[in-house]
């Protein structure tokens, strides 16, 4: 094996301009927000010496300055998720981004499909990106070539779209332990990805219809994961943005207490019961068919509740508000709220966050505004935007976290996800609430926002009547209902009838050129049959 030819001194020399290069760069308008819990001179050790540059970054900091402007002019972005890189083409037309949901990915990206558990294979998303950023690439190079072969003048008639739309991609929970998640790290940015989200939700705890809320995972294990993300993000060297997702809001467990800083939040059993995975355990070997009635009345049997609450519940006003007085406002351990509980109220304060836990382990968790306002400040200086999952909007609380937040950090910027059975009128949202609903948040800085499933609800609802009509009327009805539609515009819909979208000429320009004849130079964009031989 050859020995490296540079001298110690060298690689001296090098490493300490490495760390002086990430200072620079840390302290740029770009970076400068971000907080990190590690030193330049550690990523400098962490980093090889083959420097590479992504395309990444130029999508990070294209993505960057569009999202600031909408924040500046308080206007948004209006995007939809998409795996399908003919899709993708199109919404270049209308969308500043493109989505790559993780939800979509697997029900059509997978061998095997299934719903949204994040169980599909780490480099799912990012292969997804990496093929549509691939065919947004060949889009912009076979425009170009067609508009090449055009006088200066033609030029200002024809099509010129920014197929070079910044992708925002799901990065679900990570994947695994921090490792994984660094390894999905970087694969998102050797992919081209513009910006990616992680979330705090428990790997293999989603649930959909058996009456139960999320699980999350403690404050320490989100931030751990946002700070691998950004980790691995700063050894690439790549501008890459991160979106912090929080999926506190309708939350019901959380898979540990190892954190004083979601003790206040823990709920318990303030009655001496039967633990609830022993009373299940029991009604099924009885034959009890409807377990999740039994669980509704172990609960009220319960009386379930956080600890705060439980003393608030024996304790007189006075005690009350010594108790809240002698715990103050700093984070306060589960033990600790214990103390002060016995040195302010008269009455002993039974509570137990055992009693409740899941077959599983989880613990009860009481999802509130406080609690992720709290999450999200946290995770705010590891990333660039912010998300709180409240897909099932309430006015009010939506106005309360993004109120909370920007009165931290009032340039920040924010996301907000629509989903498809959501049921706006019932909530009692007006037409005009509704109409008003994407720039009523852009009024809060909320720039980015996301319908994450409509190449699931909207394809199928197309499919479903193009299919309807093909079997009915066949090629008559085609020719009815989208060839003559999508010819009779002016330029003609895109599609394989249509050489300058199909990538015609850019295929034939490649034989031409192996073929040495001259590209271009015929009048009115006709290739040259002029022969160099």
């Amino acid at each position: 094996m050859v020995k490296s030819a540079e001298t110690i001194d060298a690689e001296q020399a090098r490493f300490d301009a490495t760390i002086k290069e990430i200072e620079d760069w840390w302290a740029t308008p770009r970076q400068s927000h971000i907080r990190r819990p590690y030193s330049a001179k550690r990523i400098a050790s962490l980093r090889g010496p083959l420097r590479q540059s992504y395309a990444s970054s130029d999508m990070a900091l294209k993505l960057w300055k569009q999202l600031n402007e909408h924040r500046v002019h308080g206007t948004h972005e209006m995007t939809f998720g998409v795996t399908d890189p003919i899709i993708a083409s199109q919404m270049a037309k209308f969308q500043q981004t493109l989505y790559v949901s993780g939800a979509l990915c697997g029900f059509s990206e997978v061998s095997e499909p299934g719903m949204d558990c994040c169980d599909y294979p780490l480099d799912t998303v990012p292969k997804v990106v990496d093929k549509i950023q691939k065919s947004q690439i060949w889009h912009s190079q076979r425009q170009s070539h067609y508009r090449m072969l055009q006088s200066k003048e033609a030029r200002a008639n024809l099509e010129n779209w920014d197929y070079l739309t910044p992708i925002v991609a799901d990065g679900d929970m990570g994947f695994g332990g921090l490792t994984s998640t660094i390894k999905m790290t970087k694969l998102f940015v050797e992919a081209g990805v513009a910006m990616f989200h992680l979330d705090d939700l428990a790997i293999g705890k989603k649930k959909f219809t058996v009456g139960q809320g999320r699980t999350i995972v403690p404050t320490s294990e989100y931030l751990d994961r946002l700070t691998s993300a950004r980790l691995q993000i700063d050894i690439m060297g790549a501008e890459t943005m991160l979106l912090c997702r929080c999926d506190t809001d309708h939350s019901e467990f959380i898979t540990d207490i190892i954190d004083p800083r979601d003790h206040k939040y823990v709920q318990g059993a303030t009655v001496q019961v039967k633990p609830l995975r022993e009373t299940l355990k029991e009604a099924a070997e009885e034959g009890n068919a409807n377990l999740l009635n039994k669980r509704k009345e172990w609960i009220a049997s319960a009386k379930l509740c956080t600890y705060d609450e439980a003393v608030k519940a024996v304790a007189s006003e006075p005690e009350y508000a010594a108790y809240i007085e002698k715990v103050g406002t700093g984070i306060k351990s589960l033990k600790e709220r214990r103390t002060a509980a016995e040195k302010t109220v008269s009455k002993e304060v039974f509570f137990c966050w055992d009693l409740p836990r899941s077959r599983e382990g989880q613990y009860f968790f009481k999802s509130c505004i406080e609690a992720i306002v709290e999450r999200a400040l946290l995770a705010a200086p590891l990333g660039d935007v912010t998300w709180a999952r409240m897909d099932t909007p309430n006015w009010a609380d939506l106005v309360s976290f993004h109120t909370a937040v920007r009165k931290v950090h009032p340039e920040r910027l924010f996301a907000f996800g629509y989903t498809g059975d959501y049921d706006y009128p019932k909530a009692g949202f007006s037409g005009e609430a509704i109409k008003s609903f994407p720039s009523d948040l852009a009024n809060m800085g909320v720039v980015w926002q996301v319908q994450p499933i409509w190449a699931l609800q909207g394809l199928n609802f197309q499919t479903e009547k193009f299919a309807k009509l093909w079997r009915e009327r066949g090629i008559e009805g085609y020719i009815e209902k989208v060839q003559k539609p999508a010819l009779a515009v002016n330029p003609i819909t895109d599609g394989f009838e249509k050489p300058s979208y199909s990538g015609s000429y850019l295929c034939d320009a490649f034989w031409d050129t192996v073929a040495v004849r001259d590209v271009g130079e015929g009048e009115g964009g006709k290739i040259s049959e002029k022969r160099i031989r």
